[in-house]
This record gives C-alpha cells, sequence and structure tokens, in this order.
C-alpha cells in the first residue's frame, strides 16, 4: 500500500514539474512576442529582411552552442568553457584549411571533434576525477583560450576558401544555412532529451543522481557523454562563427557561455538541474537576440545590454527558485 501510494506522489511530482516547466517556457515564449512587437513599432529597420536575415545569423551559434549546454546543465551541471572552445575549434578548422589544404568539411569536422575532446576532458575531470562541474570548465576555459592564444599570438588567421563561407553566410531560397543548421541541431536535440536512453538519464541524474545511481544508471559513462556533446556543439558553433567572418579569430567567444547559460534558463532549464528543453533554449536565445538587436537600433549604449540581460537571468532565476519552493511544499 505504502509503495503505491509513493508510486503515485512521484507520478504527481513530475507532473506538477513539467507544467512548471511548460509555464517557464510559456512566460518566456511571452516575453520574446513583446520585445518582437514593441520593436516592430519602435523602430522601422527592425522588420526588414536584412535586419531578420542579420538576428537569425548571429544567433545560430549561439542557439547551437546552447543546446549543448542544456543538456549539461539538465544533469545539474555548467560548462563555462564552451566560449573559450569555440574560440579553439575555429582557429583550428580555419587553420586546417588555410595552412594545411584540408578540404572544408574535413576541417569542419576537425574543428568538431576538437570541440569533442575539450568535453571529453571536462567529463572526465567531473564523472571520474571527482571535481566539481564549475571549476572543471573553469579550468578548461582558460585552458582552451591560452591553447588559442599560444600558436596565434591572439592574431587573427585568415586564408579560408569562398565555399567554407556558405556555413554561416549561405542560404538555401530565401533561408539563411546558419537558420537550417539551428534547425537541425535542435531537432536532434529534441530527439536526443525526449527519445533516447541518454535524455531519460540525464533527467534522472539532474533530479536525483543518488538516485539514478542506485537504479542502475551508468553515471560515469553518460556525464561523460554528455560533456562530449556540449564541446562537439561549441566546436560546431565555433566553425559556424568563422565562416561568417571567414577567419579564425583567437578572441571570439568571451563571455560567450554566459550567453549560451542564459539562453537556457531563461527557456526554463533549472540550474539545479532535472529541468530543460530544446524549444525553451531556442527561445531564450532568440530573446537575448532580440534585446541585443533592438539596444542597437534605438541607439542604446551598448553597455546597458549586459544590464538587461542579468536583470532577465536574475528574474529566470528567482521565479525557478520560486516554482521549486512551490512544488516542495505542495508534495
Amino acid at each position: 500500500m505504502r509503495s503505491t501510494a509513493t508510486t503515485e506522489e512521484r507520478a504527481g511530482g513530475t507532473l506538477r514539474e513539467r507544467l512548471s516547466g511548460v509555464i517557464s517556457q510559456l512566460a518566456a515564449a511571452g516575453a520574446l512576442i513583446v520585445v518582437f512587437v514593441f520593436l516592430s513599432i519602435a523602430s522601422p529597420v527592425f522588420l526588414s529582411a536584412d535586419n531578420l536575415y542579420n538576428i537569425g545569423v548571429q544567433t545560430s551559434y549561439t542557439a547551437v552552442i546552447a543546446i549543448g549546454v542544456t543538456l549539461v546543465i539538465i544533469t545539474a551541471g555548467i560548462d563555462l568553457s564552451v566560449g573559450s572552445v569555440a574560440a579553439l575549434s575555429g582557429v583550428v578548422g580555419v587553420v586546417l584549411m588555410a595552412k594545411a589544404g584540408v578540404p572544408v568539411v574535413l576541417a569542419i569536422l576537425g574543428g568538431i571533434l576538437v570541440g569533442a575532446a575539450c568535453g571529453l576532458v571536462n567529463g572526465l575531470l567531473v564523472s571520474v576525477a571527482g571535481l566539481n562541474p564549475f571549476i572543471a570548465t573553469l579550468g578548461m576555459l582558460s585552458v582552451a583560450r591560452g591553447m588559442v592564444y599560444i600558436p596565434t599570438n591572439a592574431k587573427s588567421v585568415f586564408g579560408v576558401p569562398d565555399s567554407f563561407r556558405l556555413l554561416g553566410q549561405g542560404v538555401i531560397g530565401s533561408i539563411p544555412i546558419p537558420i537550417i543548421v539551428v534547425a537541425v541541431v535542435a531537432v536532434a536535440g529534441y530527439v536526443v532529451l525526449a527519445r533516447t536512453k541518454l535524455g531519460r538519464y540525464a533527467y534522472a541524474m539532474g533530479s536525483n543522481r543518488e538516485a539514478a545511481r542506485l537504479s542502475g544508471i551508468p553515471i560515469r559513462r553518460y556525464l561523460t557523454v554528455v560533456y562530449v556533446i556540449s564541446g562537439a556543439l561549441a566546436g560546431f558553433g565555433g566553425m559556424i562563427a568563422s565562416s561568417q567572418v571567414a577567419s579564425g579569430q583567437p578572441n571570439f567567444g568571451i563571455g560567450l557561455e554566459l550567453d549560451a547559460i542564459a539562453a537556457a534558463v531563461i527557456g526554463g532549464a533549472s540550474l539545479f538541474g532535472g529541468q530543460g528543453t530544446v524549444v525553451g533554449t531556442l527561445i531564450g536565445a532568440f530573446l537575448i537576440a532580440l534585446i541585443r538587436n533592438g539596444s542597437v537600433l534605438l541607439d542604446v549604449n551598448i553597455y546597458y545590454q549586459q544590464v538587461i540581460i542579468g536583470v532577465v537571468i536574475w528574474v529566470a532565476v528567482l521565479w525557478d527558485q520560486y516554482r521549486r519552493r512551490r512544488l516542495a511544499v505542495s508534495e
């Protein structure tokens, strides 16, 4: 009798958590719509094709990277290294093309593999060495940035073939290729989270790590895989960004990890783990992009952008804490 009651309580708790997550996503979507409508009225340039194209293209690499970060956050982890890893991956990919003559597709894969390797180190430090994710990925932030500065002396790398520009600047019909890339990555991310063992285990580890371990989930293996995916997507994002400027930029990605984390949190991911969706992360990424774009169009001091985004993050985290307290009380 007690077992049945416990199962029902857990099911009810899970349903309440899902409903709470949906409400968070709807709130973020509502904010996105409000900002979009406001900018449409406030600036005659906002709805122009060129501006909307720029928003989509500039958001693409952030969205791709944020999807990987979301997976990490769902496990109750954090990845502070994605900005530096993206810069390292982008420069390595460009060097492979410009200096070694490697074909474009293979060079892009090379950049992604560099990101995956960095993610593997992060994952092993967290899952095997037992380091706190904050410390492990903070160290990788510094290591990856140093590794890209040492050989380049912090100077840009040029000489990519014109075909490489297609990844970050091309269009198919009237649709920018970067947006198509984001859509493909988002669908893949959704499938992983909603339809695979990795996704189920990620939510389980984030909700209760010890319970997940006792239920037989190989924590170390799947936690490592999560960080590898985050690193690989950071590498892919770095290649997209390099394509947009047709060069490898050692200084790229400084502060990008904050945008990626903010996109996930604004979209309903909980920094305490166990909650987060790809759709919510995309909403958060585009909301940040609209705030930045609108600030430029309305001639708002660029430094106020950081203040606005910081306040939005505060609100999102405070809301997350509030709804978690409500869930705890109701249980």
